[in-house]
């Protein structure tokens, strides 16, 4: 694949927008064809099989807003995003969350470090299969489409334990599969393995090594193998997130690309979640040669004011032609009206 010639942060701001190559500007409605909404910042609204968030915020937010479930949600993107017909689903998002026998129950980390369970639906049982198609269905009545699933479900994917990996890359499979049943471009898998990535150790005798980072990227590279292998079959690309472990590190995410060697295995660069502020824009210029389908147009006041037309620009001058979803994170405004003001300063950008 090829990487850009450009060193990091050079001409990132001060570039004129190239439009992805285009030759001519593009026209309102070429524009909204280049978004889709993103169901994560409007979680708070949604009626699901498990808590989401907290308790006051989601009272809030269903008081000023009512509450829809997923199936609302090709409805709720029209009348939110005029001219937006692409969706990005929430993983914790699906399903009929009256109906238990669509999920399983899983174990996971917080940000505390301390266990908790939740309830995740599963594409592969017979109630679950049936519900993607009557979101298919959904997704067809409207002029809706499912254009990526950015997905918190299959874990492990580079963990030590091989019976853990093989059990997170299944899962990942019948996910894949759900995936192309709602006609997905692409679908996000994390990294798994340690929240923090493992950091070198000193060596008396020469320069600090990190043999335990090494192991955890060959486990990662052989999982997204079989996953891109599997995903070209179904037709669904699976892809990297700059999220957390792992591909908190851009240097991570092209390395496991390059190595897995596959159309079906990409970047999907989110703006914002980066561990410090130097990566906003740099590391996004590296990322964005990778990146084909789907990138996170997000705003996140972790960083005081990121500017999200920068960040566009920066995807348009590597002559990035895909989707910008609509991630909110946290700042001044609520879920939903920050991801309006999303799609004006995309809108603007394009």
């Amino acid at each position: 694949m090829a990487s850009s010639t450009t060193p990091a942060g050079a001409q990132i701001a001060s570039e004129p927008i190239t439009h992805g190559g285009a030759a001519r500007p593009l026209t309102d409605q070429e524009k909204v064809k280049r978004i889709a909404s993103n169901s994560y910042p409007i979680r708070w609204i949604f009626k699901t099989h498990s808590n989401v968030g907290d308790k006051a915020t989601v009272a809030d937010m269903k008081k000023k807003y009512g509450e829809i479930t997923m199936l609302d949600y090709p409805e709720f993107t029209k009348k939110t995003f005029p001219g937006v017909t692409k969706m990005d689903l929430w993983s914790s998002l699906f399903g009929d969350p009256t109906d238990d026998s669509q999920y399983v129950k899983s174990t996971i980390l917080g940000y505390d470090g301390k266990p908790r369970e939740i309830s995740e639906f599963d594409p592969s049982t017979m109630s679950g299969r049936k519900w993607l198609e009557t979101m298919a269905n959904k997704q067809m009545t409207t002029g809706t489409q499912c254009h990526h699933i950015s997905n918190n479900a299959p874990r492990d994917i580079c963990e030590l334990d091989p019976a853990k990996r093989k059990a997170g890359v299944e899962v990942a499979k019948k996910w894949l599969d759900g995936a192309a049943l709602l006609g997905a471009k692409s679908m996000r898998v994390n990294s798994g393995g340690r929240r923090i990535a493992p950091s070198p150790v000193a060596d008396p005798t020469s320069y600090p090594k990190n043999p335990d980072l090494e192991v955890y990227l060959t486990n990662c590279i052989e999982s997204f193998k079989e996953m891109a292998d599997y995903g070209g079959k179904v037709g669904v690309k699976v892809t990297l997130e700059n999220h957390w472990g792992l591909t908190a590190n851009p240097i991570n995410i092209k390395i496991i690309i390059e190595e897995v060697n596959n159309p079906f295995c990409e970047a999907s660069p989110d703006f914002c979640n980066w561990e410090h502020k130097y990566l906003m824009y740099h590391a996004l210029n590296d990322l964005a040669p990778y990146a084909h389908t789907t990138v996170h147009a997000k705003y996140w006041n972790r960083w005081q004011e990121p500017d999200v037309q920068r960040n566009v620009r920066i995807m348009l001058n590597n002559n990035y032609t895909g989707i910008f979803a609509l991630e909110y994170e946290e700042g001044p405004w609520d879920g939903i009206e920050g991801a309006k003001r999303l799609y004006q300063e995309v809108l603007a950008a394009l």
